[in-house]
């Protein structure tokens, strides 16, 4: 247990520091901060290694074999309507629950937050079920999402302007650090119980659905918002304190929110473990004191995650946003963007959950590295554009109607298994880091700029969804053209060897 929680604290590390030493070294040259607003975001920093050890290694013994084994259960009891009722609650249970949507919820304006909050669930709730469907059946995840996206982009044309990247951002944050293990472990049982060929193609995609049905949800529900309420939105950021002792201060006080909203989002997982446990599952002690213990750490790390960017990144990043772009140099914002782009996936919890799941599926023959680099250029990609959005005033559609189509194409050619881990990763690039340090940051550049954030600020996280589809199907695609040539080579080897001269006696 020590040996592993040093280890994780070593991937922490290596994951947090690059953030942290961009935003310092823009903090002596762009971006001039108060001693308190460093102290405070470095701080912040050491929270948040520590918090994302503790949650990693809490993961990995608790929300993981708790989905499987629920899964597996499912699979094998072969009653659909259970399954799908489990998966509708449980998609509307831990979505309610989802601190990034409430962060999202409580930056928009005109709208009440639990019905943006209630809307979001019920999206994920139905497409969990479809998931599920998906994943008995053996339903290609390109079909439903072709059907989804078509669907998205129809409706689109109905609901107000400022309405449609509230949307998309929507479906961005309801896949976060406690929802994905368990949602990917949740598939994962579901698939390895009907096992046959496409057992690991099938195994993800549950993660990717969560994100379109909300999308859709919002955008029935923007059809009945008045567009006059919709005004541009303002990130609220709490003032530094002066002293240390009231830096220190500020960590203490955000701690029971973050422990309340963290307890709220666990305790459901673990009642639906506890009912499954002492009815059917019936697993030995030891491994349920395993569990438990996981879910500790699960708790503890997340609300230190949660503390940690909440209190010392937020303000940071929408001071970064809004100094450079109100600048004389505003370009900067740019490359600016791309670089934290570069590295700010690494510090999303969530996405090292599905980078070690991959890789252990697939044995090692997808890497995790070679997923997170695919994830981090198309996240650097992302945060560019947006930062374009802003300065130029681009629409959202420009980008994102293109993306799409170009994202939905290619998943007919890959292979399948590319297209569920794309769309998953989609879905977990944009976590707690996303919704408190990089929207606060565009949201910023908005204010300083003048330009209105409902159109121009709402719809980054959309932007940092969309780009991993397309750059891990693109990977997926170079390694089908890899093994076809291979596979080409082999064959003509084999060809070769095979011919036999043919000697004639007379």
């Amino acid at each position: 247990m020590r040996n592993a929680l040093l280890n994780k604290l070593k991937e922490s590390c290596i994951s947090i520091l690059p953030i942290m030493v961009i935003v310092l070294l823009l903090s002596v040259t762009l971006v001039p901060m108060s001693w308190q607003m460093i102290v405070q975001f470095v701080f912040a920093c050491i929270i948040l290694i520590v918090g994302m050890a503790f949650f990693t290694l809490g993961a990995d013994n608790s929300m993981l074999p708790i989905g499987q084994n629920i899964g597996a259960f499912l699979s094998r009891s072969h009653k659909v309507w259970l399954m799908l009722l489990v998966g509708f609650l449980m998609g509307i249970i831990i979505t309610v629950a989802e601190p990034d949507l409430s962060v999202l919820a409580n930056q928009v304006p005109g709208i009440n937050n639990w019905v943006l909050i209630f809307a979001v669930a019920l999206g994920v709730g139905i497409f969990m079920m479809f998931g599920i469907m998906r994943t008995i059946f053996s339903i290609p995840l390109h079909f439903i999402l072709t059907f989804s996206y078509i669907l998205i982009f129809v409706l689109a044309i109905f609901v107000p302007s400022q309405f449609a990247p509230l949307s998309f951002d929507s479906g961005s944050v309801t896949t976060g650090p406690i929802s994905v293990p368990f949602l990917m472990a949740f598939g994962l049982g579901l698939a390895a119980v009907r096992g046959g060929k496409s057992q690991s193609d099938d195994s993800f995609g549950l993660v990717a659905l969560g994100s379109a049905g909300p999308i859709i949800a919002v955008m029935i529900l923007g059809l009945f918002i008045d567009p006059s309420t919709l005004t541009s939105s303002t990130t609220t950021v709490t003032e530094v304190p002066s002293t240390f002792g009231g830096l220190m201060l500020s960590f203490v006080y955000a701690l029971p929110e973050h422990l309340e909203q963290v307890a709220i989002v666990i305790l459901p997982i673990l009642v639906v473990f506890f009912i499954f446990q002492f009815t059917v599952l019936k697993l030995p002690k030891q491994q349920v004191f395993r569990i438990l213990i996981g879910i500790l750490c699960v708790f503890v790390g997340i609300t230190l995650f949660f503390t940690g960017v909440s209190v010392g990144f937020l303000p940071v990043g929408n001071m970064i946003g809004s100094v450079i772009a109100g600048g004389q140099s505003s370009w900067l914002l740019v490359p600016i963007a791309c670089l934290l782009g570069l590295v700010i996936v690494l510090a999303e919890p969530a996405v090292h959950i599905l980078t070690k799941q991959v890789e252990l599926l697939t044995d090692g023959k997808i890497s995790s590295k070679t997923i997170l680099f695919s994830m981090c250029i198309g996240v650097a990609v992302s945060l560019g554009l947006c930062a374009l959005r802003v300065l130029f005033e681009i629409s959202i559609w420009y980008f994102l109607i293109p993306a799409y189509v170009l994202a939905i194409s290619l998943s007919f050619f890959v292979p399948r298994i590319f297209t569920g881990i794309a769309f998953d990763s989609g879905g977990v690039a944009t976590g707690a880091m996303a919704t408190t340090f990089v929207l606060p940051l565009i949201m910023g550049a908005c204010q300083a700029y003048g330009v209105d954030s409902m159109l121009h600020g709402f719809g980054t996280l959309a932007y940092i969804a969309v780009t991993p589809l397309l750059t891990i199907q693109i990977l997926g695609l170079i390694v089908k053209i890899v093994n076809n040539r291979k596979l080409a080579k082999e064959e003509a080897i084999i060809e070769k060897d095979a011919r036999v001269d043919i000697v004639e006696f007379d």
